[in-house]
């Protein structure tokens, strides 16, 4: 069983993810985390000397190690799914879960991380207002899609390994 976690950053793919993981008890992949080690430089770092396109490339050759991978919680960054390539090797094998929340409630939870590249604007609330915008349709192809704006982590475990309960036994009563 392999679990992808996209959506928006601030929206707790991370913390979900590592949670989920735990209960599961599967290994976890931090998309960003995997990145950062690969580079052995920060994502900030990567976006001033290599600009977005060279972290998108870097973030391209991980997301197509793990096609393959069976068995782990992957935890993307917010783009990943904007590459079709990337939206493909995710969904190879997986269950895409789209985790959302609120403009303000996503501002208030980045409101003291400066390490976020493409919130780097005077207006941030209209910055991520944009970007969910623009990101929408490549969010609106998970295979659930969850809330967080005022759930805690685990209602949203929870929520997921429901859902995940429910395929299964879906799949069994059809032969799937």
């Amino acid at each position: 069983m392999k679990i992808v976690l996209t959506g928006f950053m601030g929206t707790g793919k991370s913390v979900v993810g590592r949670r989920l993981a735990q209960r599961l008890a599967l290994p976890f992949v931090d998309l960003d985390d995997a990145i950062e080690a690969t580079a052995d430089m920060t994502i900030p770092e990567i976006f001033a000397s290599e600009g977005e396109s060279g972290f998108r490339r870097k973030e391209r050759e991980i997301i197509a190690g793990l096609a393959n991978r069976d068995s782990c919680v992957v935890a993307t960054g917010g783009g990943a799914v904007l590459d079709p390539e990337n939206l493909r090797n995710l969904r190879n094998g997986a269950t895409l879960v789209c985790l959302m929340a609120k403009p303000a409630v996503i501002l208030h939870r980045l409101r003291d991380d400066a390490g976020r590249p493409l919130l780097q604007s005077p207006d941030r609330l209209t910055r991520i207002c944009e970007l969910l915008e623009q990101r929408a349709p490549a969010y609106a192809q998970a295979d659930l899609t969850i809330d967080t704006s005022a759930a805690g982590v685990e209602e949203i475990v929870d929520r997921i390994i429901h859902y995940l309960d429910q395929e299964a036994t879906a799949s069994v009563d059809t032969g799937r």
